[in-house]
């Protein structure tokens, strides 16, 4: 049996899809924390279960008789992941595969990465077989930190670096692949074709629309202290900084090729994905 851990969220449903385009749902399980919110997944016989990785008498009946697990990455918390990959390697999986990143790293200033890194060595520990999806940044990232930019002409940013932007779709269909056995240990970085940066972005935003959005760079601190006047935590701000101080260090600006080459198209470019957000 196949499971796959976060159903409920964008990337995890994705996943599910295809999966059941594919073979449908016998033999494929999901865990979710709202069983509810995968009502129709279970109407469509997916066997849903409860799994919570804070709670790992629910964890271990989630993904009990799995033969591949498929751990979609939560916030950045390494000890739940871990769970996770416990219980997966305790109900006899034989292989776990996991939703990594391309910026993995143990010293990056962007609290998810260093968690990701330790996941993937909790994953070598585990003595299972195991599958650690590189994945791109999320282009729909790039389009929300957009902000008000198509109103307002502006897109207000700290400074950033390039970043090769990636389509949840495209990683959706390399998770469906590599659940049929397609990928192996640590992947290669599956990216978007470009690497763009919110210059790069702006200009495909006027190119698009027709209009003038002009990249406006402001001071960290001046950044930060608008998104938390627009009401986000300051603990949460202050995370989403360290993805722009990561970016501007080149961790996320890796282009490969591997993602088209897995898919066996090109991948999909961030205009794309800009335009079909915008209705472009």
């Amino acid at each position: 049996m196949i499971i796959v851990t976060g159903a409920t969220g964008r990337l995890g449903r994705a996943v599910v899809e295809r999966l059941l385009e594919r073979g449908g749902p016998d033999g494929l399980g999901v865990s979710v924390r709202d069983p509810g919110a995968a009502r129709d997944l279970a109407d469509r016989g997916v066997r849903v279960r409860r799994g919570d990785f804070d709670d790992p008498a629910a964890l271990a009946h989630a993904v009990e008789g799995a033969d591949r697990v498929l751990i979609v990455s939560g916030p950045a918390d390494a000890a739940a992941h871990r769970r996770a990959v416990d219980a997966a390697a305790a109900a006899g999986a034989r292989r776990i595969l996991y939703t990594s990143h391309m910026g993995a790293r143990r010293d990056s200033p962007f609290a998810p990465m260093p968690a990701h890194a330790e996941t993937e060595d909790d994953l070598r520990r585990s003595g299972v077989a195991c599958t650690a999806l590189r994945n791109g940044f999320y282009a729909a990232t790039a389009v929300q930190l957009m902000g008000q930019a198509l109103t307002t002409g502006q897109l207000v940013a700290p400074e950033d670096g390039p970043v090769s932007w990636t389509a949840h779709a495209d990683l959706a269909d390399a998770a469906a692949l590599a659940l049929d056995g397609a990928l192996d240990g640590v992947t290669a970085p599956l990216t978007g074709p470009q690497a763009l940066d919110f210059g790069d972005i702006a200009a495909l935003a006027s190119e698009l629309t027709g209009r003038d959005i002009t990249r406006v760079t402001v001071a960290d601190d001046e950044w930060t202290a608008g998104m938390v006047a627009r009401g986000v935590p300051e603990g949460g701000a202050r995370m989403l900084l360290g993805m722009f101080l990561a970016s501007r260090r080149g961790d996320f600006a890796a282009v490969d090729p591997a993602l088209g080459e897995l898919l066996g198209r090109p991948a999909t470019t961030f205009a794309e994905v800009l335009a079909a957000s915008t209705g472009g």
